[in-house]
């Protein structure tokens, strides 16, 4: 199965939220009318679109009704198909700064942060894998030290994916750690080092001040180096994923966004919120729990999938 299809089914339990809900409603109507747009609103609200992104997806469809005298109510599927396309292409920059050319002569140091249960060590692991069969060099920094068990998964990932790792005892400090893995990772001629932080609750001021000093290590010893900080969401988590990501975003300045199980949750309409509302791009998505199942995001691809029959 090629990864179209896989997804396409994994996106199986969004379809059936939001496209086949669509479906139905379009085919119940006759004709283009206020009762129509206000039914196909209540359904794009259930299926985790933010209610200011779905006003404007609204708006948009009643102005190209309008302006190309559009009549039959099913051609508004197309229309909304478009929409979400061009809100999820309009930041066109799902590659990760590691994977520019530009950037292939300089240490690239990717912090990836989240809250509790996301699936972030994970990831991370499957990005190692992803990196390296690019030809990248890969380092892991175990900075969760909080979680005895993260290390313990990381260096599992570390021997599977055949990366150097760099980590400390449990209970040491976190920043330390990003610092030890920084000067070893020069030393080693690393392309990509990837630090793992400890999973945080967005609302624990403590915590979060935690990781505004491990952002400082970074780029206090990274000088010219490349610093790219990714968030990884759950995308089961629906709307409380948007309030994540603001306040991750207002602490360490979020440049990526990789989301999880989706292929778990009728909810993965956030990623047109997330795209929409917070300008920040997701660069990869997770549907499935094999190490190749990360893959990067493609607008296109995700439409076609959401909406193919």
């Amino acid at each position: 199965m090629n990864f179209f299809q896989r997804l396409k089914e994994g996106l199986s339990k969004t379809k059936d939220k939001l496209t086949k809900q669509i479906d139905k409603l379009l085919a119940s109507f006759r004709k283009i009318d206020e009762e129509l747009f206000e039914q196909l609103e209540e359904i794009l609200i259930e299926s985790d679109i933010a209610i200011d992104t779905v006003l404007e997806i609204i708006e948009n469809l009643k102005n190209s009704v309008k302006i190309n005298n559009i009549t039959d109510p099913m051609d508004i599927r197309y229309l909304l198909k478009d929409n979400l396309y061009k809100i999820l292409s309009k930041k066109d920059d799902n590659i990760l700064f590691a994977l520019n050319p530009n950037n292939s002569n300089k240490l690239n140091i990717i912090l990836v942060v989240g809250v509790n249960g996301t699936g972030k060590t994970t990831s991370i692991g499957k990005l190692s894998l992803l990196l390296s069969q690019t030809g990248k060099n890969v380092m892991l920094a175990a900075a969760d030290t909080f979680r005895a068990a993260a290390s313990e998964q990381l260096n599992e990932w570390a021997k599977r994916t055949n990366v150097d790792i760099i980590s400390h005892k449990s209970g040491a400090d976190p920043g330390a750690v990003v610092y030890d893995a920084i000067h070893a990772a020069k030393r080693r001629d690393t392309d990509v080092l990837i630090c793992d932080t400890a999973g945080r609750l967005h609302t624990k001021s403590n915590l979060m001040e935690e990781l505004k000093k491990i952002r400082r290590v970074i780029t206090k010893e990274a000088e010219d180096d490349i610093v790219e900080t990714v968030l990884v969401i759950d995308a089961s988590s629906g709307q409380n994923s948007m309030v994540q990501a603001r306040v991750f975003n207002e602490c360490v300045h979020i440049d990526g966004i990789i989301l999880t199980k989706l292929d778990g949750t009728a909810k993965g309409g956030i990623v047109v919120s997330i795209c929409n509302e917070l300008d920040i791009p997701v660069k990869y998505i997770g549907i499935g729990e094999k190490a190749d199942d990360l893959k990067p995001f493609d607008a296109k691809e995700f439409v076609e999938a959401l909406f193919d029959i």
